[in-house]
């Protein structure tokens, strides 16, 4: 078989969007599974679309995800990621070839021309506005004329006419086109970089690339590509067109409708495992119902013939729910170091907690929480006293007489030796005998006076967890603040 040799080619345009992450993971697990080779390639010659900085948060992002590429920067030092503005030498020499076979020419046309041409079009309700080859009938003497007056030109694709355009797609099957609707593509601009058509099947070609596996939004330049291809009589790769990532209400996934960029994701808290696994589900499946996945799983269960041709709806509820999946599986130390890192950016990074408290408050929590902030955000008490205390919970459980009960269960947790969770227990019922009340008229208010709050673990798992002097004194603080 064929080695397989995929590419993603992104254009560095600010951010990694999420149905870019969908293009490099898929390229990603089918090179891993036929053991072939995964390239990154940025295309970044419209420079008009050119971000600074773009290039590394592309590649911060991928490492993130785990999609470690085999020839850029960090595989070895001396490849990639290719980068086509470096190119522009090998887009121009082969131009020639196509100006030489008469698959390309030079055009010297005018905006203003450029622009009459269009609106008349448009007055004659043409399907599409398309360049009229006015320039493929010029001299070679006028050629060098304008040359020589340094007039700007283009070089454009000569699509002949009445051609029937065929390809084979993975996912969508046979696909025809008619040469008739597709325009002379520009190739290379005044400023003399490529479009993207020139340079991408250029690259793919000198780059060995065996499938071509890209979003939907590129089946209508394929024509071109094809024609580039079989112009310089090489061999087309295979392709795979993957369906469109849509918002809910079936509209095309867009950042007016929220977050699109693997970054904003990031930096709420959702887990790399959790956005892969997702965003692997967009389009694709095994053709079963599973769908928690770790990375080594997709690799050995992936096939491009899974894929859909209908548009993926981005299900946000389905994404939380896989990043509390993915939470509650993972191993409580990969959770410390995760913990450690979220603590580090809170308001409680000048605290100092043992490794062994972290963990037992993972052991605690760990059904409980989607995110790893939700530690900090639904216990804070494990990691602060209270200063505020559920005003429900006041109410339906702080009565006059609780201050005093309060006030005599904290004499009794007082008299323990290292305590265990029994101990405590233990100590509630017997102060609760001695007042003739029921358990729940202590429990309560104790958990409302050590956490503030009227939800979580059990209340004698809190309690063992912060020690009997911090709970002494959080009982001892309620009583004072809570009226």
């Amino acid at each position: 078989m064929e080695s397989v040799r995929v590419r993603f080619a992104p254009s560095p345009t600010g951010y990694l969007h999420v149905g870019g992450l969908r293009t490099a993971l898929y390229n990603y697990l089918f090179a891993r599974k036929a053991n072939g080779k995964f390239i990154l390639r940025i295309e970044d010659t419209d420079r008009n679309r050119f971000v600074e900085g773009a290039v590394e948060n592309l590649i911060k992002a991928l490492k993130w995800c785990g999609l470690d590429y085999d020839e850029g920067p960090d595989a070895g030092g001396q490849y990639g990621p290719y980068m086509q503005s470096q190119r522009l030498d090998i887009y121009q020499d082969h131009v020639k070839e196509l100006i030489s076979t008469g698959d390309a020419y030079y055009c010297f046309c005018t905006p203003e021309r450029l622009n009459e041409l269009k609106e008349e079009q448009q007055r004659q309700k043409l399907p599409q506005a398309k360049y009229d080859k006015h320039c493929l009938a010029i001299s070679k003497n006028e050629i060098e004329h304008n040359f020589g007056a340094d007039i700007p030109f283009v070089i454009r694709l000569n699509v002949k006419p009445n051609k029937r355009i065929i390809f084979d797609d993975i996912v969508r099957g046979r696909v025809e086109f008619e040469s008739n609707n597709i325009d002379d593509q520009i190739l290379i601009k005044s400023d003399g970089f490529p479009t993207y058509h020139l340079a991408n099947v250029v690259d793919d070609h000198l780059m060995e690339i065996s499938h071509v596996i890209r979003g939907e939004e590129w089946l209508s330049s394929t024509p071109k590509h094809v024609l580039l291809y079989d112009s310089f009589n090489w061999k087309r790769p295979l392709f795979a067109h993957l369906p469109l990532l849509l918002n809910p209400d079936r509209s095309k996934l867009s950042k007016r409708q929220g977050d699109v960029a693997v970054e904003d994701y990031r930096d709420k808290g959702f887990l790399k495992e959790a956005l892969v696994n997702f965003v692997a589900l967009l389009g694709w499946n095994a053709g079963d119902d599973k769908e928690f996945y770790y990375m080594n799983e997709l690799v050995e269960s992936f096939s491009l013939e899974r894929v859909n041709k209908s548009g993926a709806v981005f299900d946000l509820e389905k994404l939380n729910w896989l990043n509390a999946e993915h939470l509650r599986k993972m191993q409580d130390t990969e959770l410390l170091a995760l913990l450690k890192e979220e603590i580090l950016n809170s308001k409680f990074s000048n605290q100092n907690y043992s490794d062994s408290y972290l963990l037992e408050v993972i052991t605690a929590m760990k059904e409980r929480v989607s995110f790893v902030k939700d530690y900090l955000e639904k216990s804070p008490y494990f990691f602060e006293a209270p200063n505020n205390y559920d005003e429900a919970a006041v109410q339906k459980n702080w009565k006059a007489e609780t201050p005093a009960m309060l006030l005599k269960l904290h004499d009794e947790f007082e008299k323990l030796v290292n305590p265990s969770k029994d101990d405590f227990e233990n100590a509630l019922a017997k102060v609760a005998e001695e007042l003739n009340a029921g358990k729940g008229k202590l429990i309560h208010p104790l958990r409302l006076a050590v956490s503030g709050m009227s939800t979580g673990p059990g209340v004698f798992d809190i309690v063992l967890l912060l020690g009997k002097d911090e709970v002494l004194k959080r009982i001892k603080s309620a009583v004072q603040k809570i009226n």
